[in-house]
Order: structure tokens, then sequence, then C-alpha cells
């Protein structure tokens, strides 16, 4: 094992942004782990995947520890596992509720809780959350999704003030709407809506997103804690 790479964990890995950034750290040498409920294709020789839930505490555990028995560290933790649902709230079931912040909430909890544990240790790590800009444009029909991530925005600021003293960072991200399976079945009208209230009126790309965990995740962005950084112009 070459120690001058990072060993890299990526919720959500399988597909859309998480398979993105898996390729793209494979591709600069870095150590990646990677998970998601069903298999995945992605095959490298510093890849390794596991088949979970990401709130299923006792599967994170196992998957850990196995993580630790190979690599013996964890030095950046990239939350991207979610799931949304653009529904009118009056068209929203309860069960729909439960699964997002299944997902979205406890899913970023408890790999924050177990993996800070590890890097604690180690006096180092980087955790990068992901959030969305629904959240500050409080955009009608997301009323859930938005609220799951408001969630996850406000454990990030917190999570930084608990963990700092273990040199370790928790920042997020918030994508404008990227074309993945997340938005596939939205309303166009609904997506022309929301990217034409950034102050630069496009769709990103999948580099934008790794352009910000890239400096997140830096060695010298030992000091940028707490932090939300919005795609496109919002604030």
């Amino acid at each position: 094992m070459n120690n001058t790479n990072k060993v890299i964990l990526i919720t959500g890995s399988r597909k859309g942004i998480g398979r993105f950034l898996s390729e793209y750290y494979l591709d600069q040498g870095h150590y990646v782990v990677g998970c998601s409920k069903t298999e995945s294709d992605l095959v490298n020789e510093n890849y390794d995947h596991f088949v979970l839930d990401v709130a299923d505490e006792a599967a994170v555990k196992k998957m850990l520890s196995v993580i630790l028995k190979k690599y013996n560290r964890i030095d950046i933790l990239l939350n991207n596992a979610g799931i949304a649902s653009m529904n009118h709230t009056f068209l929203t079931p309860y069960s729909v509720v439960e699964k997002i912040f299944r997902t979205n909430v406890f899913g970023s909890f408890l790999f924050s809780k177990e993996v800070g544990k590890i890097m604690a240790r180690a006096k180092y790590g980087r955790i990068v959350n992901f959030s969305t800009v629904a959240v500050p444009i409080r955009l009608e029909g997301e009323a859930i999704y938005a609220a799951s991530k408001a969630a996850v925005e406000s454990f990030t600021r917190i999570l930084a003030k608990e963990f700092g003293q273990y040199g370790i960072t928790c920042n997020a991200v918030g994508p404008s709407p990227i074309k993945t399976d997340l938005i596939k079945n939205v309303d166009e009208k609904k997506i022309d809506k929301l990217i034409g209230q950034q102050a630069i009126k496009t769709f990103p790309e999948l580099s934008d997103i790794a352009n910000i965990v890239d400096f997140f995740i830096a060695e010298k962005s030992n000091l940028i804690t707490g932090q939300i950084i919005y795609l496109g112009g919002i604030s």
C-alpha cells in the first residue's frame, strides 16, 4: 500500500456524482472505498465496494471494520448518498419522508460518527457532506428534500466545532441540478425555474463538484471548516 495517497470513502458510489468522484480520485492514484444498496460494476485494483443501507448501523460498522483491517485508516469521507422526492407536501407520503431522512440525514450522521472516531485517533480527517441549492432557494415542491438537506447543513456546522479539536474538518457542497438520475423524473419547468434563480444560469458539470471537493479536502485547507458552498451563485 502506498501511504502517500489517501484512503477515500464515498457513499452512494454506484452511479451519478458518487461514481464520478470515485473514478476521479482513482485516476489520481488514491484508494477508494464505495458503497451502495446494489452491486457496482466499477472495477479497479484500488477500489473496494460494499453493498449496504447507509443507515444500517450494524452493516456500516462491519464495513468499517473490514476497511480498517485492510488500510488501517480512512483519510477522507464523502457523504454523497442521497435520495429525493419532489412533490407538493399534500402529495408526499409519510413513508417517503422517512426514507429520505433515513438516507440523507441518518446515513450522513452514522458515517460521520463512526468514521470520525477513526479519524480522531489519527488526528486528521476531511469530511464533506452533500446539500443542495434547494435549501437557500426554498423551491416549492421540494419541502422534504430541502428539509433533510437543511438538517445536513446544520449537522455539518456543528460537527465542525465538535471535530475540530481532532484535526478533522467538516464542510458541505450544495450542487444545483446535475443531469443525473436524481432529477430525471422532475418536471423540466421546475428545473428551469431553479436554474433561473442562479447568478450563473446553467447546469453545472460533475467536474464543478469535484473542484469544490478538492478544495475542501486539500492539505492546505486545514482551517476551512463549517462551510457550505453552493454552485451557481446562490446565497
